[in-house]
């Protein structure tokens, strides 16, 4: 069965949903961005818990697809804590989780080549990261073989606070991981920068990065193989970043859905809540170089 006629790819318009209960006929398969979607770093937002029981109901499969970069089971604990039971999904696939998988296995020549001293650029909260791993964690650029970037040690900095210690990995041409490639994120109604704004910066000063994550085709295959269902037509990834998660299911050949109270709320200039006028969110799309099959306010099952 096709997706919903209903969803128009490119064009002068976009489809406006009051809720997934539109969409459930047309697709069997959900991945699911966390940040933006589900919570905001803080609480779970209104309507979720409804949504996903509801799809659940209908015998649909939900991966839940993040670019935290910490490990599943952490956010999986972090959920829980949250409200969200491990029954209303399938599965949870991170970018920290993909990037661990790689240090763990060395299964490339350039995770082969790294080295065992790493230097980690990040919150004690990510330190699950380095957790059963033949890494010896060091505290200068000086003694490492590469950088582990996580985020920014303390919330509210800017990369700007981080220009010396990018400088000087960069002139020592440490490899950089990225194991969140976000430029930012809205936590608790707060942007704050994540491990991607660091990572862009990093390149700029000439250092190497390898990102993990979404919009990378590669973590999508780890949903598939989740979901198991075959025909992927039958699949829609629901996000709000432009960049990451609707990149990411053009990169992954699926159709999109996107979140319009999340991350670019404020750039389209929509109060929470707010319907986006269909023609106006068209343009900002096409801008951004990334279209969606279409948008919803929020995550729920209908505009009730």
């Amino acid at each position: 069965m096709k997706a919903p006629d209903s969803l128009q790819t490119g064009g002068a318009s976009l489809a406006i949903y009051s809720g997934m209960e539109e969409l459930a006929a047309g697709y069997d398969g959900y991945i699911l961005d966390l940040w933006g979607v589900i919570h905001d770093g803080v609480t779970v937002f209104p309507g979720v818990i409804d949504c996903l029981s509801r799809l659940r109901e209908a015998g649909k499969r939900i991966v839940l697809l993040s670019n935290a970069p910490r490990r599943s089971h952490v956010i999986v604990e972090q959920l829980t804590a949250f409200g969200v039971p491990e029954n209303l999904y399938d599965g949870i696939m991170s970018s920290g989780q993909e990037a661990y998988d790689h240090l763990a296995a060395r299964d490339d020549p350039w995770y082969a080549a790294l080295g065992e001293r790493c230097f980690h650029i990040g919150p004690e909260r990510d330190m699950n990261m380095l957790e059963g791993l033949s890494l010896q964690e060091v505290d200068t650029l000086r003694e490492s073989q590469f950088i582990l970037n996580t985020g920014p040690w303390d919330d509210g900095a800017t990369v700007a606070d981080y220009e010396d210690t990018l400088s000087e990995g960069a002139r020592a041409k440490l490899p950089m991981i990225c194991s969140n490639p976000d430029l930012e994120v809205v936590r608790g109604g707060v942007r704050m920068i994540c491990a991607g704004a660091l990572a862009r910066r990093y390149e700029e000063l000439g250092g190497e990065v390898r990102y993990h994550g979404k919009p990378d085709k590669e973590i999508y295959e780890s949903c598939f193989r989740c979901l198991g269902i075959a025909d992927h037509s039958r699949i829609l990834a629901v996000g709000d970043s432009l960049r990451t998660d609707i990149a990411g299911g053009e990169n992954a050949g699926i159709d999109s859905l996107l979140v319009t109270d999340g991350l670019h709320g404020e750039e389209i200039g929509l109060a929470r809540g707010e319907t986006p006028d269909p023609v106006r969110l068209a343009g900002f799309c096409e801008a951004a170089g990334h279209f969606p099959n279409g948008a919803i306010t929020s995550f729920r099952w209908n505009g009730e």
